[in-house]
C-alpha cells in the first residue's frame, strides 16, 4: 500500500517535530525549508571564531524534551550533553543591588528570605500551586489540538481551570504572595520576555516559575543549535527528506483541499501538508483568498509578544561580572514594558537580557574571548534603521561597561544585528514578531489561530502563532499535535 505523503513548510522546532512524528507513524514526509539549514529563529551562524545561536538561549521544560525523544525510544543524551547551569541566572537591580539565583531549591528559599523575611513560607505555597499548573498545564491543556471550546467542557477540567487561576493576572497572583517589588520583578521577568506584561497575562503562567526554579535552567553543550541538530538527526533515521533553499511560493488547492504546493524549482504534490512557517504568512501570501479561515482585519486585531532587537558581539578579552544568563533591570521596567504593549515606540531605557556563553562553553569564542548576545525586547511593527540599530548598539556598550566597570569598546572585534527586518526577510514573521501571540486570557487555548484550515481538509498549522504558544517546548508540542491531527484523520 502507497504511503501517504506529506509536505513539511518550515524547519523549525515545530516543522522537525511534526515531520518526525509523521514519519514514525509511516507517512513519507518531506521537509520544504527556506533557508539554508534547520532551526527557524534557532538557528545559528559562526564568524572570526565565534559561535552564536541566533535566538532561543534558555533551555527551561527539560521534560518536554526527554518526552519527545522519549516518543522514539530515544534519550535526549543520544543527541546532546545537557549541564545544568549553577547559579541559573543573575538578575542586576542597580549599583550595589544584585540578585544571583542559585540552582538548589534550598538556596533559593535562602535568597528569598534575604530579600522579605518570611517571603520563603510564601514561595514554598507558590511553587506548590505553579507545580499544580505546571502538572495539569502539561498534561491537560497544553497537548488538546483545541478545536473548540467543547474540549474543555468537562468537570474535571472545568474543576482544574478554576486551581489555575485563568482569570487572575499574573502580576496580581504574585502579590498575594509577596510584597517586595523585587521579588515580583524578579518573577515577572519570562512575561515581559515571552509576550506579555504581568497585568495582561493569565497567573496560569507561573508554571514558568516553577520550571525556572524546581526544574532548573540548562544549556546544551555546544549551544541551543544542538537541539535542532538532534531532532533533525532523530527525523532523517525515521525517514524525514529535506530540501533547504525551497522558499514555498504558492499552495494550489482543488475540491476543498491542497493539491499541491510550489518552491522555485518544484512542485511538490502532497496527501496532507502542515504549515510550521509563520501562519500569517502562509494563509495571507500562499492560499487563494477562497482558502484563507482569517481575513487581514483579524490579523491585525491580533495582539503579538515582542519583536527583538538583538545583537551579536565578539570581544578579544574576559568580560568580569557576567554571567551564562544576565539580566540588566537597572532601568523603570514598567515603562519599557509599557513601550512594547501599551505605546508601541522604541524603548528610551529598555530592560537588557545577556547571554555569554562562553562562561560555560569554551568551543563558541577563541580563548580568551567572549561571545555575547545581547537582547531587547521591542515592540513588532516598528521602523527598523541602521540609525536606530547604531544608536542601540552604542547603549548596549555603554550598559554593560557601566556595569561589569570595564572599557571594552576596543575590545569589540565582531559585531552583527538583527531586528524587525531580518525576521521579516528570514521567517515572514507577522510585522517582525520574534515570539508569536502574546499570552493573553483571549489568545488562549481554542482562542488562538486554529491548528486546522476549515476550507481545505488537508491543511494543518503549527508553530508560535496557533497553539499551544510561543516558546521552544510548546513549538515541538505543536508540532506533535499538528501530526496526531492527520494520524486521526488518516
Amino acid at each position: 500500500m502507497k504511503k501517504r505523503n506529506v509536505i513539511v513548510i518550515g524547519a523549525g522546532f515545530s516543522g522537525l517535530s511534526a515531520a518526525a512524528t509523521l514519519a514514525q507513524n509511516g507517512f513519507e514526509v518531506t521537509v520544504l525549508e527556506k533557508n539554508q539549514t534547520a532551526g527557524g529563529r534557532a538557528r545559528k551562524f559562526s564568524a572570526n571564531g565565534f559561535t552564536f545561536d541566533m535566538g532561543p538561549s534558555w533551555y527551561w521544560m527539560p521534560d518536554i524534551f526527554e518526552e519527545y525523544f522519549a516518543s522514539f525510544g530515544r534519550k535526549v543524551s543520544d543527541y546532546y550533553q545537557l549541564d545544568r547551569l549553577n547559579p541559573s541566572y543573575k538578575i542586576y537591580f542597580g549599583p550595589g543591588d544584585e540578585v544571583v539565583l542559585p540552582a538548589s531549591i534550598e538556596g533559593i528559599y535562602a535568597l528569598y528570605e534575604s530579600i522579605e523575611p518570611g517571603s520563603s513560607t510564601a514561595l514554598k505555597k507558590f511553587l506548590e500551586e505553579s507545580a499544580y499548573k505546571y502538572r495539569i498545564g502539561i498534561g491537560e491543556f497544553v497537548r488538546k489540538p483545541s478545536h473548540s471550546i467543547s474540549e474543555y467542557l468537562h468537570w474535571k477540567i472545568f474543576a482544574a481551570g478554576l486551581k489555575l487561576n485563568m482569570l487572575s493576572s499574573f502580576g496580581d497572583y504574585t502579590r498575594r504572595y509577596f510584597r517586595s517589588e523585587k521579588i515580583n520583578r524578579m518573577l515577572e521577568f519570562p512575561v515581559l520576555f515571552l509576550g506579555g506584561t504581568a497585568k495582561s497575562t493569565p497567573a496560569l503562567y507561573s508554571l514558568m516559575n516553577y520550571s525556572d526554579m524546581v526544574q532548573g535552567t540548562w544549556y546544551p553543550k555546544g549551544g541551543m543549535y544542538r537541539v535542532v541538530e538532534g531532532m533533525e538527526a532523530l527525523a532523517r533515521e525515521k525517514g524525514v527528506s529535506f530540501v533547504f533553499d525551497a522558499e514555498v511560493r504558492s499552495v494550489n488547492t482543488a475540491n476543498g483541499k491542497v493539491a499541491s504546493v510550489n518552491t522555485d524549482t518544484q512542485q511538490y504534490t502532497a496527501d496532507y501538508v502542515i504549515a510550521a512557517a509563520d501562519y500569517h504568512h502562509v494563509e495571507q501570501h500562499l492560499l487563494p483568498e477562497n482558502a484563507r479561515r482569517y481575513s487581514q482585519k483579524y490579523w491585525d486585531s491580533r495582539v503579538l509578544s515582542p519583536s527583538s532587537l538583538i545583537f551579536y558581539l565578539g570581544f578579544n578579552t574576559r568580560i568580569q561580572r557576567l554571567d551564562h544568563h544576565t539580566l540588566l533591570f537597572d532601568e523603570d521596567f514598567a515603562g519599557h514594558a509599557d513601550s512594547i504593549y501599551k505605546n508601541p515606540e522604541w524603548p528610551e531605557k529598555p530592560s537588557v537580557y545577556i547571554s555569554c556563553t562562553s562562561k560555560t562553553d569554551d568551543t563558541v569564542a577563541p580563548e580568551g574571548h567572549e561571545n555575547v548576545m545581547v537582547l531587547i525586547p521591542v515592540a513588532p511593527g516598528l521602523k527598523d534603521t541602521p540609525e536606530i540599530r547604531e544608536e542601540y548598539l552604542d547603549h548596549v556598550l555603554m550598559r554593560i561597561e557601566r556595569y561589569t566597570g570595564q572599557s571594552l569598546r576596543e575590545h569589540l572585534v565582531y559585531q552583527r544585528s538583527y531586528a524587525h527586518a531580518d525576521f521579516e526577510s528570514d521567517y515572514h514573521a507577522f510585522k517582525g514578531n520574534a515570539y508569536g501571540l502574546a499570552n493573553t486570557l483571549l489568545q488562549t487555548a481554542f482562542l488562538k489561530p486554529k491548528i486546522r484550515n476549515n476550507k481545505l481538509s488537508n491543511l494543518f498549522y503549527a508553530g508560535q502563532l496557533t497553539v499551544p504558544g510561543p516558546g521552544v517546548p510548546p513549538a515541538i508540542i505543536s508540532g506533535q499535535i499538528a501530526a496526531n491531527e492527520i494520524i486521526k484523520q488518516r
